[in-house]
C-alpha cells in the first residue's frame, strides 16, 4: 500500500487535470449529445489502455464499457467498477460555476457526484499498471448515462455485468468529510396518489361536490403515518397538485410520494398498505401507481467482508476507514440485490452533492486512488467465485 500511495501522490497533478477535463465536459441527464462528447473524451483518454465499447442508451446518450487487463491476460472472471457519466446540473451551469481549485478543494458542477470518482477509478488502474502490479481478473469500468434519472436504460446492462463479477466497487462519493464507505443504502420508490372527486360550484352547489383536495389531504396524513424511523422507513408526500379555481370544488388532486426503505420486506408491506387505501369520502375514488425503482442495498456479510478488507488496506497508509448507511440510492443497489458483493462510496471525499457548494478535498484524492488500487489488486488475486443472481 505504501508504494500505491506514493505513486498516487506522484500522479496527483495528472489526476487533477483529468478531473478538470471531465468537469468541463458538461453532462446533464437526458442530453445525449453532451454525454456522447464525454464518452468520446474518455475513449480517447483510455485509447490503448482498455478495450472500449459504447453501448446504446436511447435518448440519454451512450453508456461506456472499458475493459482493462493487468497481467498475463488470464480470464478468471472480472471486477466491476461502477459509475455514471450524467449529472443533475443543466447545460450552462459551468458558465456561472466554473471548475476551480481553491482552499484545498476542487469546485464545479458534478465534481463530487461523480466526475472525481470516475477519475479515481481510472487512476487506480493506472497506478497498478505503472508499478507492474498484476491483476489476474479483468477490471471492467462501466459508466451509465442515466443514473440520476433512475437508470432506466442501463439497469439490465448493470445487472448483466454484475452477475459476471466477483465484486462490484461503486465510485459514488464517500459519506461525509470523514470519507466513510457505504455498506448499506436505502431502496427508493416513488408513488403517485390520485384522487378523483366531483366538481361543483363552491357557493351555489357546495353539497353536490366531492372535494378531491380535501380527500387527498386526509390521505396524505394517513400515508405519512406509515413512516417508521426506527426501521429506516420513510414515506414523504413531496409534490401536491389540485384544484383550478377558488370558487370550484376540485374534482382531481394528485400527490407524489417519496419512499425509502432499508429492507426489501418493508417495501413489500408498504406497497400492500398503499394499494389498500380507501377513501374517507365514499364519493371519491383513489388510484395508486408507481412503486420501488431501486431495491435496498442491505448490509450483507459479503459486503462487510469487502469493507473489512478496505479498512485493513486503508490502515496501512494511516487512514481510519468507517462505514455508513445512505438514505440515497445508487446503481450499487441493483448489484447488491443480486447477491453480488458490493462496496459503495469509493469515490471522492467532499460534500455538496446536487448542491451549489459541491466540492472535493484535494488532499484526500491520493488515498482514495491508492485504496481502490489496493482493493483491485487484492480482489484480482483472491480465490473468489461469482455469485449466482438472486432476483
Amino acid at each position: 500500500m505504501k508504494e500505491l500511495i506514493r505513486q498516487a501522490r506522484n500522479r496527483l497533478e495528472e489526476t487533477l487535470d483529468l478531473i478538470r477535463r471531465l468537469v468541463e465536459c458538461e453532462t446533464p441527464s437526458g442530453d445525449a449529445a453532451r454525454i456522447e462528447r464525454f464518452v468520446e473524451l474518455l475513449a480517447s483518454e483510455l485509447d490503448g489502455a482498455a478495450r472500449i465499447r459504447k453501448l446504446r442508451g436511447g435518448g440519454f446518450g451512450p453508456h461506456l464499457r472499458c475493459e482493462f487487463r493487468l497481467g498475463a491476460g488470464r480470464k478468471d472472471g472480472q471486477i466491476l467498477l461502477l459509475g455514471h457519466s450524467d449529472t443533475v446540473w443543466p447545460a450552462g451551469t459551468l458558465g456561472r460555476r466554473p471548475f476551480r481549485q481553491s482552499k484545498g478543494r476542487l469546485w464545479g458542477p458534478g465534481v463530487f457526484d461523480m466526475k472525481a470518482g470516475i477519475a479515481i477509478g481510472i487512476e487506480a488502474v493506472r497506478v497498478l499498471a505503472a508499478l507492474g502490479r498484476p491483476v489476474r481478473r479483468r477490471i471492467v469500468l462501466l459508466l451509465n448515462s442515466d443514473e440520476e434519472v433512475g437508470s432506466l436504460t442501463s439497469r439490465t446492462l448493470i445487472e448483466k455485468e454484475a452477475c459476471r463479477s466477483v465484486a462490484v466497487l461503486v465510485l459514488e462519493p464517500a459519506t461525509g468529510l470523514e470519507g466513510k464507505l457505504k455498506t448499506a443504502r436505502k431502496g427508493v420508490g416513488v408513488y403517485t396518489l390520485r384522487v378523483q372527486g366531483r366538481a361543483a360550484h363552491a357557493g351555489v352547489d357546495f353539497t353536490a361536490g366531492a372535494n378531491a383536495v380535501l380527500e387527498l389531504a386526509r390521505q396524505i396524513q394517513r400515508v405519512a403515518g406509515f413512516t417508521r424511523l426506527s426501521r429506516g422507513l420513510t414515506v414523504s408526500p413531496n409534490v401536491v397538485r389540485g384544484g383550478q379555481r377558488s370558487n370550484v370544488i376540485p374534482d382531481e388532486a394528485v400527490a407524489e410520494i417519496d419512499v425509502r426503505v432499508l429492507r426489501l420486506a418493508d417495501a413489500d408491506d408498504l406497497d400492500a398498505r398503499l394499494r389498500a387505501l380507501k377513501p374517507y369520502d365514499s364519493r371519491c375514488r383513489i388510484e395508486i401507481t408507481g412503486g420501488l425503482n431501486r431495491p435496498p442495498m442491505e448490509r450483507s456479510s459479503d459486503t462487510v467482508k469487502l469493507f473489512r478488507l478496505a479498512r485493513e488496506l486503508a490502515a496501512e497508509i494511516g487512514v481510519k476507514l468507517e462505514e455508513s448507511t445512505s438514505g440515497g440510492g445508487s446503481d450499487g443497489n441493483f448489484t447488491a440485490a443480486l447477491g453480488v458483493p458490493t462496496l459503495d462510496g469509493l469515490g471522492a471525499v467532499g460534500e455538496g452533492a446536487h448542491a451549489e457548494n459541491e466540492s472535493v478535498l484535494v488532499e484526500r484524492i491520493p488515498e482514495r486512488v491508492a485504496l481502490l488500487a489496493g482493493l483491485l489488486e487484492q480482489l484480482g488475486t483472491r480465490e473468489l467465485e461469482p455469485q449466482a443472481p438472486q432476483r
